[in-house]
């Protein structure tokens, strides 16, 4: 049977609801982070990098919500949640690549933007707060500009972001950044809608209730 090593509030959360779109059975271990926000060192003992998402599956074991994504398509969706012409093709591929690398490296940015002046002592907080803010305009703030809007005109555009009837690889691994952004109230009109759209998904109702706490933008 397949475990999903599940971080709370986490990238992992979306394995789940992929595992509830493919109705195969699968057992979760949960881990919780600690005081600092990091995942735990028991998750050490399940991957190298001690990060999450990570399944196992009988002798393999699979870290990276992207590879984890193509392996469970490739392996149990039976035809499912694949493309069906070389346009959705490309732009499945190119959709699965961009959240991870272009979208949530810029998230993960603010996020320690925001965070670190907490973890600052008390008496140089006010000022790294003050610079903290300022990075975050002039970095985060100014590209999250053009994320925001290329992905809204796309979610304008199609029901499903690889462009066709049911959800791809594509949706399994955007819907991450795309509550981020609709959690930082960033997100366009679309891609609110998208984003609850996926909410009221049965599958996803049940991967949040197994999952269980799951803040969208911590």
């Amino acid at each position: 049977m397949i475990i999903v090593h599940h971080l709370n509030n986490s990238r992992s959360q979306r394995i789940l609801w992929l595992l509830e779109e493919l109705e195969v059975p699968y057992e979760i271990k949960l881990y919780y982070r600690n005081s600092m926000m990091l995942a735990p060192k028991e998750l050490l003992d399940v991957h190298p990098l001690g990060k999450s998402p990570v399944i196992t599956d009988g002798d393999v074991t699979l870290a990276e919500s992207g590879a984890i994504i193509d392996y469970l398509i490739g392996k149990y969706a039976n035809g499912k949640f694949k493309t069906s012409s070389e346009l959705q093709y490309i732009d499945n591929l190119y959709y699965t690549h961009y959240a991870e690398g272009s979208l949530m490296p810029l998230l993960v940015m603010g996020l320690i933007f925001r965070a670190v002046p907490k973890y600052s002592p008390w008496f140089i907080r006010p000022l790294v707060r003050f610079f903290m803010n300022q990075l975050h305009k002039q970095i985060v703030d100014r590209q999250l500009v053009n994320h925001t809007s290329m992905v809204d005109k796309r979610l304008s555009e199609v029901k499903w972001i690889a462009g066709g009837l049911e959800p791809t690889a594509a949706d399994f691994i955007m819907i991450f950044p795309l509550e981020g952004l609709a959690a930082m109230k960033v997100a366009g009109s679309h891609t609110l809608e998208y984003v609850q759209k996926v909410h009221e998904r049965p599958a996803y109702k049940r991967a949040i209730e197994k999952g269980g706490e799951y803040a969208y933008y911590v």
